[in-house]
């Protein structure tokens, strides 16, 4: 079993009798810091390390600590599929876990005394859930968090389906075999422009000055970090305005893939990728991903070149796809709007829309 663990300054004092007991008990520890008292340290950090770590599979599950356990849990539950609670004695612990299923319990270094650490870790590990109308109201949980942002995993990676009504609409429209070019490009542009906005949630923000008509303010304005986006030649061009729309100063990359009718892979004609690579947030675009062998040679290549932080974006997936991307590149995150059921016998995603490339230029 692999348990994360995370804290914050106020929670620190329970830390070492929290990995003692741990690994007295055989389980491996993942330790995601605090790793030195700093009065500076946020609750925030560990709390969205350790949820990211259990809800990405990379942890069974997770324990966090901060000044009364309760800030912390509440930050973790902001993750997808996280169930955290604070537990003070080893009943509140029983009853989490025996009612609500907690995969992260968090404890409180002002409430709780690092020679209790045990006893309420111990309830927790060995309470078993009762299942019955408790699993009914979970699941009710789940569906509500996936009514809002759809998140699966797939051996270890992560892949996001975005639910949003709009995306939906639209890709609806798309995929009808009486859509013209015209509106088929205008709608590819639209649905990633939508993307966009949850895709970027997650990037840093700094504090910057202005001066407004009335008076000096403090505004946000994101920090440091650069993003580069990739299409690949030839249906992830019609992506690449509906981010530029929205991120203009995204320097972009080309990647020339083709797939050989006969064996399906992948062959690479051309790759030209900004200098900095490496330095940036990189989005590869794909409409399709169907096989999986373009967006995944494609992420090879930009490795091969530097870039690290690496993720995919996809109009519509397919389970093959999905399988192929995160069995060879478990690091990079999907984006799609979709995710449809199989690929036919010749490839193509069913019920899809066709050809993104030929229906995108008018060809065929």
């Amino acid at each position: 079993m692999r348990i994360a663990i995370g804290t914050d300054h106020a929670g620190f004092v329970l830390k070492s009798a929290a990995i003692d007991y741990l690994r007295s008990r055989k389980i491996e520890v993942i330790d995601l810091g605090a790793y030195v008292l700093d009065e500076e340290d946020s609750y925030t950090d560990p709390a969205f390390k350790v949820g990211g770590a259990v809800a990405d599979g990379e942890a069974d599950a997770g324990v966090l600590l901060c000044g009364t356990g309760y800030g912390i849990s509440i930050a973790a539950n902001k993750v997808p599929g996280i169930r955290a609670v604070s537990c003070d004695t080893p009943e509140h612990a029983r009853i989490a876990k025996a009612h609500n299923d907690i995969n992260v319990i968090s404890l409180g270094g002002r409430t709780v005394k690092p020679e209790s650490v045990p006893e309420i870790l111990g309830t927790w590990l060995d309470t078993p859930f009762e299942g019955g109308r408790h699993l009914r109201r979970i699941n009710k949980i789940a569906m509500a968090e996936k009514s809002m942002l759809n998140i699966h995993m797939h051996g270890g990676g992560r892949i996001t389906i975005f639910n949003h009504p709009l995306i939906q609409h639209k890709v609806g429209i798309i995929r009808d075999v009486n859509t013209s070019v015209k509106q088929f490009r205008e709608l590819l542009q639209e649905i990633t422009g939508l993307m966009v906005y949850e895709m970027t949630r997650t990037l840093p923000l700094e504090d910057k000055e202005v001066i407004t008509p009335i008076e000096k303010t403090i505004v946000k304005t994101i920090g440091g970090r650069k993003m580069a986006i990739v299409p690949v030649l030839r249906a992830g061009l019609g992506m690449v305005d509906g981010i530029l729309q929205i991120v203009p100063n995204a320097k972009v990359g080309h990647i020339g893939l083709y797939r050989d009718p006969e064996t399906l892979k992948p062959v690479e004609y051309y790759c030209k990728l900004p200098f900095d690579i490496e330095e940036r947030d990189i989005y590869v675009l794909d409409p399709m991903l169907a096989t999986g062998g373009s967006s995944s040679a494609a992420i090879s290549l930009i490795k091969k070149r530097g870039g690290r932080r690496i993720s995919l974006v996809c109009l519509i997936a397919a389970p093959e796809g999905i399988e192929k991307v995160h069995g060879e590149h478990p690091d990079v995150e999907i984006f799609a709007a979709a995710l449809d059921s199989h690929l036919n016998e010749h490839g193509y995603i069913v019920p899809g829309l066709g050809d993104a490339g030929d229906r995108l230029f008018g060809t065929k």
